[in-house]
């Protein structure tokens, strides 16, 4: 499949291009004078947050990261609100916070309050050096939560809030999405539904020469499961008509005709983990499992644990449909089943995000900042925007800039907070007019 004819263009470009940039009016540098005030305030902010372990399945250090923030949300005139999720799913649930107006654009902002870090891990407080600051989730994301927080305060301080439409959804759970992803997801997808643009704050990835890029397509993230029979005997017999080719061979030859068929840009399929024997045991909740064989006899099952990633909706139904297609084609004397299931449903690059992309691209030149140039979807993981993409225009990576997310020693540039929170409070000045 073709990229899609708009994102090869961005590619092609490089750069947004659009009109020349101009100063910002009197009360657009008035914002961002106020920005640039806080900006102490603001890396408090940040330092409180980050020493508080809010690791996915810590859910007292969640709660407690959104009620700083909510506290924050309060002063600022929104209506916030904690959204508990079922017991059963075993999430702590989100931050919501709304205010309503008539003028301009209705925004959707998203953040996320949990860090990948396991909820017992050694707590790695924040630590600065020079413009450099480390800690956990610092840039993935309480960076970009930060940022949110600090546009919206200079927008308030200037009242440039009043008589607006914004939305704040703050997760607790986007490093592992709670299941049914409808249910954990259905208070950001009716939000999203009554706003006109939604702007997410995953870190702002820098491009080779160090330049800010902004995201309009994220990729899919769909688990697939492969199961494959074949005929137990002794091992002398294999390949004969009787006997056939065995588990393991079938599976082999699955996996490698997907290697050999498939490919094509922005699209992958990685098998993650392969169990393969007489006696095969796969623990879905632990992600691990078990085998047993003997070399002189042939494997009668194997359990294979994969991903697939996609850009847009048509390319993962053509793929599903080619390797269902692979899968059918068995070996003699063995059969496979294939099964998908949906996770992160696919960001597709439009012409909506695409123009959405170039206001924040001139509200970053305007204010001194350079433009904003498209990120190559491939280089991004999932992220929760794209369950919000179908129904909105839409923009990622207007966060904090760091490196090591999801690693010990994770970093942030401590300058991007404040060059982030003056492009969101431009923009948004911009989108609410």
């Amino acid at each position: 499949m073709r990229m899609p004819r708009l994102f090869v263009s961005l590619i092609a470009v490089g750069l947004m291009g659009g009109a020349a940039a101009q100063s910002l009016s009197p009360e657009e540098e008035r914002i961002v004078g106020l920005v640039k005030a806080n900006s102490g305030t603001a890396l408090a902010l940040l330092e409180k947050t980050v020493n508080i372990n809010s690791g996915t399945m810590n859910h007292k250090g969640i709660r407690e990261v959104g009620k700083i923030f909510g506290a924050e949300l309060d002063k600022l005139g929104f209506k916030t609100q904690w959204i508990d999720m079922p017991k059963e799913m075993q999430r702590a649930g989100h931050l919501v916070a709304t205010r309503e107006g008539k003028q301009g654009k209705r925004v959707l902002l998203i953040g996320h309050l949990d860090t990948v870090f396991e909820a017992n891990a050694p707590m790695q407080k924040w630590e600065r050096q020079g413009e450099s600051a480390s800690g956990q989730g610092v840039n993935d994301m309480k960076g970009g939560d930060v940022i949110i927080i600090e546009a919206l305060r200079a927008l308030h301080a200037a009242r440039a809030l009043d008589n607006t439409t914004i939305s704040v959804i703050f997760t607790g759970d986007e490093e592992s999405a709670g299941d049914p992803k409808e249910i954990s997801r259905r208070d950001m997808v009716n939000l999203a539904k009554r706003s006109d643009v939604a702007l997410a704050f995953e870190a702002t990835v820098l491009d080779e020469n160090g330049k800010a890029t902004g995201t309009i397509g994220r990729r899919s993230s769909t688990s697939w499961q492969l199961e494959v029979k074949g005929k137990q005997g002794h091992s002398s017999g294999i390949f004969n008509a009787s006997a056939g080719f065995g588990a393991v061979y079938e599976t082999a030859r699955i996996l490698d005709t997907f290697r050999q068929q498939l490919q094509e840009p922005n699209l992958t399929f990685n098998p993650g983990l392969i169990l393969g024997g007489t006696e095969v045991t796969y623990d879905a909740t632990a992600a691990k499992g078990t085998a047993f064989g003997k070399s002189n006899v042939i494997a009668n099952s194997a359990t294979v644990k994969g991903d697939l990633r996609f850009l847009t909706p048509e390319q993962g139904e053509q793929a599903r449909t080619r390797m269902r297609s692979i899968v059918a084609q068995s070996l003699p004397g063995t059969s496979a089943q294939i099964r998908f299931h949906d996770g992160y449903p696919p960001m597709a690059p439009t012409n909506g995000n695409l123009k959405v992309l170039e206001q924040y691209s001139k509200a970053s030149a305007d204010a001194g900042l350079g433009e904003i140039a498209a990120l190559p979807p491939g280089l991004r993981g999932a992220g929760d925007v794209q369950f919000v993409a179908p129904y909105v225009d839409s923009l990622d990576g207007l966060g904090a800039t760091g490196k090591g997310a999801h690693a010990p020693g994770e970093d942030l540039d401590v300058r991007s907070i404040e060059q982030g929170a003056i492009r969101t409070a431009v923009l948004l000045y911009r989108l609410t007019r």
